[in-house]
């Protein structure tokens, strides 16, 4: 069954998929379109009819069902891209065979190590094997592990008619990690009742709930004028700008929380005298602190501005909400793949999501979709890593849940 699934996964890391939000477009990035074509001749050399590539780079297909019965239409989808965070060019991985829990060795030249005092979770896979990156790119298991696992999954049942299943739709977007990958996604295209991410991290995570999600630009303007004669004249935005970042919450930030707890998380500074430029993220599982959140971004500008006037604005765009609100009351299907997972010999670890995913968006545009474990660690870095134990249980949970939607009838 998993006899393609890793040569699978070694190709697709090999496609530059790297998403950039400042282009504007959908996709973002062109190495994402070559990559969906790819893609879809892929699906259709497995056996999947209706394969399509859109012009914005979603990839769609369809798996028949193989029995009369009336059966629901379910859908599993992955995204194409990787994350901004670090390149994705060029990736070199390799397999550390029968990982012995001591420290694996990235880079000996730049003294690049994944240790398991700094990552413990390593231990856990002891004496399994586990790609890892050369400690210069990303590796991409976020998330092309998870459509190595869909398109295995495919595969096996092409290739298996005896395991009875319902209509199946595939799909990979384009441009997730910039929080863009259900923005042209074609629901009633898709036209399935509802879906799976393949798009989690270790092995048992079985997700229906992220954070509400929104971006924060604070602008500073300032007044130069030359250092010599500055008193009571300049105005540095640099300093304002350090001044608004110390107002926040000092423990409310990534490093200092976890679990259900929210944060603002400064992605980016810019400046020079006359202007700089602050970049926030903000997240809250809770949609009412969530609403709060952006309230005080508002109250600190507006503090600043009632000692500098008129030098703060900010601009707040929301992203993407919690889809639990969208999940709850369709939990069968939570419940469908919880089972698979036992029954599949995997541990289900029902937690939320402290990030975001298509399904958020999806379940929005009217197809739930909860989150399921892709098998990696350490996404969007140089420390990522995936243990090929945990993608071949991908697939098995795959199989699982189209075995027991089949059986719905």
């Amino acid at each position: 069954m998993y006899s393609k699934l890793v040569d699978r996964f070694l190709k697709y890391v090999s496609f530059v998929t790297t998403s950039d939000e400042k282009t504007g477009l959908t996709p973002s990035t062109p190495g994402q379109l070559i990559f969906a074509n790819y893609l879809a001749d892929e699906l259709k050399n497995i056996g999947l009819i209706d394969v399509s590539v859109s012009e914005y780079g979603y990839v769609m297909g369809t798996l028949p069902a193989n029995t009369d019965l009336a059966v629901p239409t379910i859908g599993f989808i992955a995204h194409m891209d990787t994350s901004p965070d670090m390149t994705g060019k060029h990736p070199k991985p390799r397999i550390v065979a029968q990982y012995d829990g001591s420290e694996i060795v990235l880079n000996k030249e730049e003294n690049i190590v994944l240790a398991p005092s700094e990552f413990p979770e390593l231990l856990q896979y002891k004496g399994q094997d586990i790609i890892v990156t050369d400690g210069k790119t990303l590796l991409g298991a976020d998330d092309k592990a998870g459509i190595a696992e869909i398109m295995t999954a495919l595969e096996n049942l092409v290739a298996n008619p005896s395991l009875k299943h319902g209509k199946i739709r595939v799909a990979f977007t384009p441009d997730e990690e910039i929080g863009m990958g259900a923005s042209k996604f074609d629901v009633e295209k898709f036209a399935a009742d509802w879906a799976y991410t393949l798009d989690g991290g270790e092995i048992g995570e079985l997700e229906y709930e992220n954070f509400n999600a929104a971006a924060a630009t604070v602008t500073f303007k300032g007044r130069n004028v030359h250092p010599g004669y500055a008193k009571h004249k300049m105005l540095n935005s640099m300093r304002v700008a350090n001044q608004f970042a110390g107002m926040l919450p000092r423990h409310e930030t990534p490093e200092h929380t976890e679990g259900y707890e929210g944060f603002y998380h400064l992605t980016s500074m810019e400046g020079n005298v006359e202007k700089s430029t602050l970049t926030y993220i903000i997240r809250d599982h809770d949609r009412d602190r969530f609403e709060k959140r952006k309230k005080e971004v508002q109250h600190l500008v507006n503090k600043i501005n009632s000692e500098f006037p008129g030098c703060a604005s900010v601009e707040l765009k929301d992203q993407y909400f919690n889809m639990r609100e969208k999940i709850e009351p369709v939990m069968h299907i939570v419940t469908i793949a919880e089972e698979a997972m036992k029954e599949a010999d995997v541990k289900p670890n029902v937690k939320a999501i402290r990030g975001g995913t298509d399904g958020s968006q999806l379940s929005f545009k009217g197809l739930p979709c909860p989150n399921i474990f892709a098998g990696g660690h350490n996404f969007h870095g140089r420390f990522e890593y995936v243990p090929i134990p945990s993608m071949q249980k991908a697939v098995d949970v795959i199989l699982k849940i189209v075995e027991k939607v089949a059986k719905l009838n």
